[in-house]
Protein backbone atom coordinates (compact mmCIF):
# COMPACT_ATOMS: atom_id res chain seq x y z
CA UNK A 1 0.00 0.00 0.00
CA UNK A 2 1.25 3.34 -1.10
CA UNK A 3 0.11 6.45 0.39
CA UNK A 4 -0.76 9.30 -2.23
CA UNK A 5 -2.18 11.87 -0.42
CA UNK A 6 -2.98 12.59 3.14
CA UNK A 7 -5.00 15.85 4.83
CA UNK A 8 -6.06 16.99 8.31
CA UNK A 9 -9.82 16.84 8.80
CA UNK A 10 -10.96 17.72 12.31
CA UNK A 11 -10.24 17.78 16.07
CA UNK A 12 -12.74 16.39 18.39
CA UNK A 13 -13.67 17.32 21.67
CA UNK A 14 -16.16 14.41 22.50
CA UNK A 15 -16.33 10.30 21.08
CA UNK A 16 -19.77 11.28 19.50
CA UNK A 17 -17.80 13.87 17.12
CA UNK A 18 -15.47 11.12 15.92
CA UNK A 19 -18.24 8.99 14.85
CA UNK A 20 -19.03 8.66 10.89
CA UNK A 21 -15.71 8.62 9.64
CA UNK A 22 -14.71 5.24 8.45
CA UNK A 23 -12.48 2.93 8.50
CA UNK A 24 -10.09 4.15 11.23
CA UNK A 25 -6.87 3.09 12.26
CA UNK A 26 -6.42 4.51 15.69
CA UNK A 27 -2.96 5.71 17.45
CA UNK A 28 -2.77 4.90 20.89
CA UNK A 29 -0.04 5.55 23.40
CA UNK A 30 1.45 6.84 26.43
CA UNK A 31 2.83 10.38 26.38
CA UNK A 32 6.01 10.81 24.11
CA UNK A 33 6.26 7.21 22.76
CA UNK A 34 6.67 9.01 19.49
CA UNK A 35 2.57 9.16 18.09
CA UNK A 36 3.20 12.12 15.83
CA UNK A 37 6.39 11.44 14.80
CA UNK A 38 5.06 7.95 13.44
CA UNK A 39 2.08 9.41 11.98
CA UNK A 40 4.11 11.83 9.60
CA UNK A 41 6.09 8.84 8.50
CA UNK A 42 3.14 6.73 7.35
CA UNK A 43 1.72 10.07 5.82
CA UNK A 44 4.77 11.42 4.41
CA UNK A 45 3.96 14.62 5.53
CA UNK A 46 4.15 16.97 8.74
CA UNK A 47 1.05 17.60 9.44
CA UNK A 48 1.27 16.49 13.60
CA UNK A 49 3.04 18.71 15.47
CA UNK A 50 5.83 17.22 17.35
CA UNK A 51 6.93 18.06 20.63
CA UNK A 52 9.66 17.04 23.36
CA UNK A 53 6.82 18.24 25.84
CA UNK A 54 4.40 15.06 26.88
CA UNK A 55 1.01 15.79 26.94
CA UNK A 56 0.42 18.46 23.80
CA UNK A 57 -2.47 15.78 22.01
CA UNK A 58 -5.40 16.51 24.20
CA UNK A 59 -8.24 16.24 21.70
CA UNK A 60 -9.15 13.29 19.27
CA UNK A 61 -7.47 14.28 16.09
CA UNK A 62 -8.67 12.64 12.44
CA UNK A 63 -6.52 12.60 9.09
CA UNK A 64 -7.43 11.24 5.82
CA UNK A 65 -5.31 8.64 4.09
CA UNK A 66 -5.39 8.07 0.38
CA UNK A 67 -3.72 5.60 -0.82
CA UNK A 68 -3.24 3.49 -4.46
CA UNK A 69 -5.20 0.71 -3.09
CA UNK A 70 -8.15 2.68 -0.62
CA UNK A 71 -9.07 5.53 1.13
CA UNK A 72 -8.92 5.56 5.82
CA UNK A 73 -8.83 7.47 8.29
CA UNK A 74 -6.07 8.02 11.01
CA UNK A 75 -7.22 9.07 14.69
CA UNK A 76 -4.25 10.62 17.08
CA UNK A 77 -5.53 9.47 20.33
CA UNK A 78 -4.63 11.39 23.48
CA UNK A 79 -1.04 10.11 25.00
CA UNK A 80 -1.88 8.29 28.67
CA UNK A 81 0.20 8.58 31.35
CA UNK A 82 1.07 12.49 31.56
CA UNK A 83 1.53 12.92 35.19
CA UNK A 84 2.18 16.59 34.99
CA UNK A 85 -1.47 17.42 33.43
CA UNK A 86 -3.84 18.51 35.71
CA UNK A 87 -6.02 15.34 37.51
CA UNK A 88 -9.64 16.86 36.12
CA UNK A 89 -7.81 16.73 32.36
CA UNK A 90 -6.09 13.49 33.29
CA UNK A 91 -9.40 12.17 34.04
CA UNK A 92 -11.31 14.28 30.80
CA UNK A 93 -8.86 12.17 28.49
CA UNK A 94 -8.98 9.14 30.00
CA UNK A 95 -13.03 9.26 30.03
CA UNK A 96 -12.92 10.67 26.51
CA UNK A 97 -11.19 7.66 24.79
CA UNK A 98 -12.85 4.88 26.55
CA UNK A 99 -15.83 6.08 25.43
CA UNK A 100 -14.76 6.26 21.71
CA UNK A 101 -13.34 2.94 22.35
CA UNK A 102 -16.87 1.45 23.56
CA UNK A 103 -19.10 2.96 21.19
CA UNK A 104 -17.22 3.57 17.93
CA UNK A 105 -18.30 0.85 15.25
CA UNK A 106 -15.77 2.40 12.63
CA UNK A 107 -12.51 1.21 14.24
CA UNK A 108 -10.25 -1.56 11.84
CA UNK A 109 -7.54 -1.36 14.09
CA UNK A 110 -5.78 -0.10 16.63
CA UNK A 111 -2.05 0.51 16.86
CA UNK A 112 -0.44 0.77 20.16
CA UNK A 113 2.84 2.37 20.51
CA UNK A 114 5.49 1.75 22.83
CA UNK A 115 9.29 2.62 22.86
CA UNK A 116 11.43 -0.26 22.33
CA UNK A 117 14.21 0.99 24.85
CA UNK A 118 11.56 0.64 27.73
CA UNK A 119 9.65 -2.21 29.20
CA UNK A 120 5.84 -2.18 29.11
CA UNK A 121 4.35 0.21 32.01
CA UNK A 122 1.34 -0.76 33.66
CA UNK A 123 -0.85 1.42 31.45
CA UNK A 124 0.54 0.07 28.53
CA UNK A 125 -0.43 -3.84 29.75
CA UNK A 126 -3.81 -2.36 31.09
CA UNK A 127 -4.63 -1.06 27.38
CA UNK A 128 -3.43 -4.25 25.55
CA UNK A 129 -6.09 -6.09 27.83
CA UNK A 130 -8.63 -3.44 27.93
CA UNK A 131 -8.73 -4.14 24.08
CA UNK A 132 -8.89 -7.54 24.38
CA UNK A 133 -11.94 -7.16 26.50
CA UNK A 134 -13.43 -5.12 23.77
CA UNK A 135 -12.15 -7.63 21.03
CA UNK A 136 -10.83 -4.77 19.33
CA UNK A 137 -8.29 -5.71 16.72
CA UNK A 138 -4.71 -4.15 17.71
CA UNK A 139 -0.70 -4.10 16.33
CA UNK A 140 1.87 -3.01 18.61
CA UNK A 141 4.10 -0.77 17.33
CA UNK A 142 7.91 -0.50 18.83
CA UNK A 143 9.18 3.20 18.21
CA UNK A 144 12.44 4.60 17.96
CA UNK A 145 14.31 2.15 16.64
CA UNK A 146 17.27 4.31 15.61
CA UNK A 147 18.44 4.56 19.23
CA UNK A 148 19.39 1.24 19.95
CA UNK A 149 21.62 -1.53 18.15
CA UNK A 150 20.06 -4.18 15.53
CA UNK A 151 20.81 -6.35 18.48
CA UNK A 152 19.30 -4.19 21.05
CA UNK A 153 16.51 -4.06 19.49
CA UNK A 154 16.09 -7.63 19.00
CA UNK A 155 16.08 -8.51 22.45
CA UNK A 156 13.88 -5.72 23.55
CA UNK A 157 11.25 -6.83 20.50
CA UNK A 158 11.65 -10.34 22.65
CA UNK A 159 10.99 -9.03 25.78
CA UNK A 160 8.25 -6.86 25.22
CA UNK A 161 6.26 -9.48 23.61
CA UNK A 162 6.93 -11.85 26.54
CA UNK A 163 5.69 -8.88 28.81
CA UNK A 164 2.59 -8.31 26.86
CA UNK A 165 1.88 -12.04 25.86
CA UNK A 166 2.95 -12.00 22.50
CA UNK A 167 4.58 -13.50 20.13
CA UNK A 168 8.00 -11.22 18.64
CA UNK A 169 6.32 -11.42 15.12
CA UNK A 170 3.11 -9.74 15.98
CA UNK A 171 5.09 -6.89 16.86
CA UNK A 172 6.55 -4.36 14.31
CA UNK A 173 9.19 -2.62 14.90
CA UNK A 174 10.06 1.20 13.48
CA UNK A 175 11.87 4.16 13.31
CA UNK A 176 10.33 7.75 12.09
CA UNK A 177 13.60 8.80 12.14
CA UNK A 178 14.73 6.59 9.15
CA UNK A 179 11.92 5.35 7.88
CA UNK A 180 11.95 2.08 9.15
CA UNK A 181 9.12 -0.37 9.63
CA UNK A 182 7.09 1.77 7.31
CA UNK A 183 6.27 -0.88 4.07
CA UNK A 184 5.47 -3.32 6.87
CA UNK A 185 3.18 -1.46 8.86
CA UNK A 186 1.81 -0.42 5.86
CA UNK A 187 1.26 -3.45 4.42
CA UNK A 188 -0.51 -4.82 7.87
CA UNK A 189 -2.86 -1.97 7.33
CA UNK A 190 -3.76 -2.94 4.09
CA UNK A 191 -4.48 -6.55 4.96
CA UNK A 192 -6.79 -5.45 8.21
CA UNK A 193 -8.59 -3.07 6.41
CA UNK A 194 -9.74 -5.31 3.42
CA UNK A 195 -11.03 -7.12 5.73
CA UNK A 196 -13.04 -4.56 7.91
CA UNK A 197 -14.13 -3.72 4.10
CA UNK A 198 -15.37 -6.77 3.54
CA UNK A 199 -17.20 -7.38 6.71
CA UNK A 200 -19.49 -4.08 5.70
CA UNK A 201 -20.32 -5.86 3.01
Amino acid sequence: MIVKNARFVTSCATARAADGYSPQVCVAGRSNCGKSTLLNMLMGAKLCKTSQTPGRTRLINIFEVSTDTRKFFLTDLPGYGFSKAHKSETDAFAERTDVFFRTSKDIAQVLCLMDVRRDPSDLDKVLINYLRDLELPFTVVLTKADKLSRAQVGNATVKIAAALGLAKGNLIVTSGLNGSGKDALLNRLDEVLAVFGEQDT
